[in-house]
Parts: C-alpha cells; structure tokens; sequence
C-alpha cells in the first residue's frame, strides 16, 4: 500500500485534540447534551456523534486517552499530514458513535456514552498497519509486543469483553467501531491485511 507521505514536523491536530480535550476536563460543567445519548432515551442530537469524543469522566479516563493519542497520534500525523489525520480521525469518532447508537437500539440500553476512545482505537489500528513491528511497552503489558499483535490481541479482547457484557461500564462496540471505521478508511486508501501481517 502506498500511504501519504505528506511529513509534518508539527502535529498541531493531534497536539489541539489533547488541549481541548483536557480543557474541556478540566471545565466540569458542560452540558450532558453534548454526551452521546441513545437514541430510545429522546434526548439524542446530532451533534452528539462529535462532541462526545471531547468528554472524559474521570482523570484516568483522560489522561490514558490522551497519553494514547500522544503516543500513536502524533507519529501518524507526521507521517500523514494534518489534513488526512484529521479526516481519519473525525470518521472514527463518528464511526465508532453509530456503532455505539446501533448497539444501544438494539440492547434497549440507556446510559450515555463519552470519550476519545473509539478514535484511538482507530489510531492504534493506523499505528499498528504503518508502523507493524514497532514494539509497544504499556504500564499493563510489562512486555514489549510488535504493534500489529497488540492490536490484533486488544481487539479480540474488546469483542470478548462486548459480545459477555464484561466491565460494562466501558462502551467496548464504541472502540470496536473505531476499528472497524478506521479499517474501512485503510481500505480505501489502498491497505489490504496481508500487507501489514507479512511483515
């Protein structure tokens, strides 16, 4: 696959994601209407399928969101350009929000939904097909692993934890979503798996 090679030396999207989204933290007292709210519960607005990725409930929640979008975010964007890395982006939070809707509609379930996950997910994926055999060391995984079996490993387990209903206190279709929208997007710019798997 030949992927854009539009080099940055800044990467002032993924750097302005983090900003605001620990600004918007920090603020606490935002509207619920800008959480993603089912469907069913009427008090779904459009917006919600965007600015929910801009809302963390808790220190943890943000700080692991933003250390991962710091992580895989920024070597992306350099690679990529702002302008694709924020298209990529954007399709992913949006992505991993109709998932989310479509999984609710059809459980009946009526919490709302918050976080930059799903779009990480996404960007993990990107950073695991770009970048295959980098190794990742994560404070949970006291082992170093190539990027593409971290990704391969993590989302299996995501659909494990989904499909048993394990920890439901984490929207784990959301980040599926991600994935799935961001390996849409891959797909479309020329990425087939055994690209990424043979290396």
């Amino acid at each position: 696959m030949s992927l854009p090679a539009n080099k940055t030396t800044q990467p002032p999207v993924a750097i302005g994601i983090i900003v605001t989204c620990v600004a918007i933290f920090l603020m606490q007292n935002l509207s619920a209407s800008l959480a993603l709210w089912p469907i069913q519960s009427g008090r779904f607005e459009p917006w919600q399928i965007i600015t929910y990725g801009f809302l963390h409930g808790g220190f943890n929640h943000v700080f692991f969101n933003m250390f991962a979008l710091w992580m895989f975010g920024l070597p992306i964007e350099r690679v990529w350009g702002s302008r694709k890395f924020s298209m990529y982006y954007g399709i992913c939070i949006v992505g991993a929000a109709i998932t989310q809707l479509i999984v609710q509609q059809i459980s009946g379930e009526f919490y709302p939904t918050i976080g930059a996950s799903g779009a990480v997910f996404g960007l993990l994926l990107a950073y695991g097909v770009m970048f295959p055999n980098s190794r990742v060391f994560l404070i949970f995984l006291p082992i170093p692993i190539k990027a593409k079996w971290f990704v391969l490993i993590y989302g299996g387990l995501e659909l494990f934890f989904g499909i048993t209903n394990a920890m439901p206190q984490i929207a784990h279709f959301a980040h599926l979503g991600g994935l799935l929208f961001g390996a849409i997007v891959l797909w479309t710019w020329g990425w087939r798996p055994g690209m990424t798997w043979r290396r």
